[in-house]
């Protein structure tokens, strides 16, 4: 098999060598880019949300590159992403391509369909496939750490890049490690470097809360890069989801019936009160958990059309009033510029700075 699967943040890299390790061939998914959208938007129904049709363009490009197999996520509940694989693999059909395309569906309720989609693509012992899986786990779970430590730097970095960098090169150096031990020892280093660099501890950055739909919220170049923007404002970018996190939660522990989003379901509760599919809940009661810690602002990342944040989006005014913190919403679809982008985000930071500055006179 020549695998390929969904292009992520900085984890294409890991998945590229976990597929290898289980004794494939891999052709990695290119970077998302304008090609990417414009194939996945010629081809999509107009209405699918955007990562739809951005992962249907990536499949594109790399079947183009000759990938014969794509390994992709499935889902449950109300969000349409649970059948978007089902779709997207007729539509890449109906264009001539030919292909196998498994699906890994959440734990609960699919473990033994889950169990024998694996096999389908395992080519190797029970011994390869248990490194191949640990070893690709620790690497995710550092790559988050870089991101978290990455994102607390940047904003008040004296030597601008200097964070950018170190998480680049970490990412490099995780991928090259070969096995437990030597993930560890790159990871603590890298992590340990990035907290040691230089900062300006006199300033007080505005503190933003991302929350919205996981894939946006995950992929930099689908968002336009908002949290690294955001920080070389000044602005502290708190991301709420995290891959290794998303995981735990909704994959090993849900499947021992174990409710780890009990606390952000509590959050929301009073402003939502019955699941409405993808991160929709999870959008209000971070909301909640961010105005109760204190953050000057969230903003929400939205796939156009996507309907748990549709309903996220119509809530949120009223958390925002009766917590008094500002939301803004950045709706994404093949239709948005950078340039919109960063003019709403300068507007946002703009608005919060005279905020602080007038709470801090009233408090004078």
């Amino acid at each position: 098999m020549k695998i390929t699967f969904p292009y992520m943040g900085y984890y294409a890299p890991v998945f590229t060598n976990l597929f290898r390790k289980l004794g494939n061939e891999v052709v990695a998914p290119p970077r998302p880019s304008k090609r990417t959208l414009d194939l996945g938007t010629k081809h999509a129904p107009e209405f699918a949300c955007l990562p739809l049709k951005i992962l249907l363009g990536t499949y594109i490009e790399a079947l183009e590159m000759g990938a014969d197999t794509i390994v992709s996520t499935g889902g449950v509940g109300p969000c349409r992403a649970g059948y978007y694989t089902r779709l997207q693999e007729k539509i890449l059909r109906s264009l001539g391509y030919d292909f196998r395309m498994f699906t890994i569906e959440p734990i609960k309720g699919h473990l033994m369909d889950i169990v024998r989609t694996i096999r389908s693509f395992v080519n190797v012992p029970v011994t390869k496939l248990y490194d191949a899986l640990t070893t690709t786990w620790l690497k995710l779970a550092y790559i988050d750490q870089f991101e978290r430590v990455c994102h607390h730097r940047r904003p008040v970095e004296i030597n601008r890049g200097s964070s950018t960098r170190l998480l680049e090169e970490g990412v490099a150096a995780i991928d090259k490690a070969q096995n437990c031990k030597e993930i560890r020892e790159v990871g603590r280093a890298y992590v340990d470097m990035l907290g040691k660099v230089e900062i300006d501890e006199t300033k007080n950055p505005l503190k933003v809360g991302i929350i919205g739909e996981i894939y946006v919220v995950l992929e930099p170049a689908v968002n336009f890069e908002v949290i690294e923007n955001l920080n070389k404002m000044g602005v502290y970018a708190h991301r709420s989801i995290f891959l290794t996190d998303w995981t735990r939660e909704n994959a090993f522990l849900d499947a021992l019936r174990i409710q780890p989003e009990k606390q952000i379901r509590a959050q929301a509760r009073p402003y939502l009160n019955q699941p409405v599919g993808g991160h929709g809940e999870n959008s209000v009661g971070e909301t909640v958990r961010y105005a109760k810690s204190g953050y000057d602002g969230v903003i929400q990342l939205a796939p156009f059309t996507c309907i748990p944040e549709i309903v996220a989006k119509s809530i949120l005014p009223k958390v925002s009033r009766d917590l008094g913190i500002p939301v803004l919403t950045l709706t994404l679809d093949e239709q948005t510029g950078l340039e919109g982008v960063m003019t709403r985000l300068e507007a946002f930071v703009d608005l919060l700075m005279r905020r602080r500055l007038r709470a801090g006179e009233a408090s004078a």
